[in-house]
């Protein structure tokens, strides 16, 4: 045998060698997903309110939240399935509180997560330029969404003023009460109402699942009810419900024109 064979020889794997086919090489973990650009485009905006402040606005790592996508969490799922189970629950004892996002939400931003490039040479997207808006729109936007709960003469008089921070600014006005806000605008508790049997309990929501309804009633009683055996009727009320569902709805644009119209109220 020649010295050229030989060495082609040593260079192969041992199957090869012994006539079995070489092993297909393992696939790339960070390989980009194949995602819905709009379901993308709508997991964004979410991930932009709930998980960015910590996180990143390009999920690798932010102020006290770590790099996402290299997360074990976020490579080995598929649709949101392990995604949602840390969104849904928290990581108490990492500093991450729970979500109570929809299915669809969770989907979506593991849609953003997954539609985005993890090259290791990928650049850091560039700090956020907040307001970069057009204001005129942003005032169309806010009479159209917005107008019907709050008043620029009354609850949101003077906010740009109050919060001069862009940038907590818009976190503000998008999910009120969130990390990255202004922690002087208080949010109400979520309530809820009990009825059960012709009675009606009604107070402030402390726990809600499956199997138990838990609240605080106006006098300070804490009151239980089994769900799985009792099956009371169950009504949550949830003061931001209007910024929840308004949150797939938002473009870049429409954020920023908006956030630009609030900066000017003063």
């Amino acid at each position: 045998m020649s010295f050229a064979a030989c060495s082609l020889l040593l260079a192969l794997p041992v199957q090869a060698q012994q006539g079995q086919a070489a092993p297909l090489s393992r696939p790339n973990p960070y390989a980009r997903k194949a995602v819905d650009s709009g379901l993308a485009e709508q997991g964004k905006n979410l991930f932009s309110v709930r998980c960015a402040f910590c996180h990143g606005s390009d999920a690798r790592g932010g102020e006290s939240g770590p790099n996402l996508l290299r997360s074990s969490v976020v490579l080995n799922d598929e649709d949101g399935e392990k995604i949602g189970e840390v969104v849904l629950h928290g990581r108490p004892q990492q500093g991450m509180p729970s979500f109570d996002l929809t299915a669809q939400q969770i989907k979506q931003i593991a849609g953003f997560l997954h539609s985005i490039p993890v090259s290791g040479n990928q650049r850091r997207e560039a700090a956020l330029i907040i307001p970069v808006g057009d204001r005129i729109e942003g005032e169309k936007q806010f009479q159209s969404k917005c107008s019907s709960c709050h008043s620029v003469t009354g609850d949101l008089k003077g906010i740009g003023a109050r919060t001069t921070d862009p940038r907590t600014l818009q976190q503000t006005w998008m999910m009120p009460g969130m990390r990255g806000g202004d922690p002087s605008v208080k949010t109400p508790q979520k309530t809820v109402t009990v009825t059960k049997a012709g009675m009606i309990v009604k107070g402030d929501l402390l726990r809600i699942d499956d199997f138990i309804v838990r609240l605080k009633t106006d006098n300070g009683t804490i009151r239980s009810f089994t769900r799985a055996t009792d099956d009371p009727k169950v009504v949550v009320h949830d003061p931001l419900k209007g910024h929840l569902d308004l949150l797939s709805s938002y473009t870049d644009k429409s954020i920023h024109d908006l956030t630009a119209y609030l900066v000017t109220l003063r």
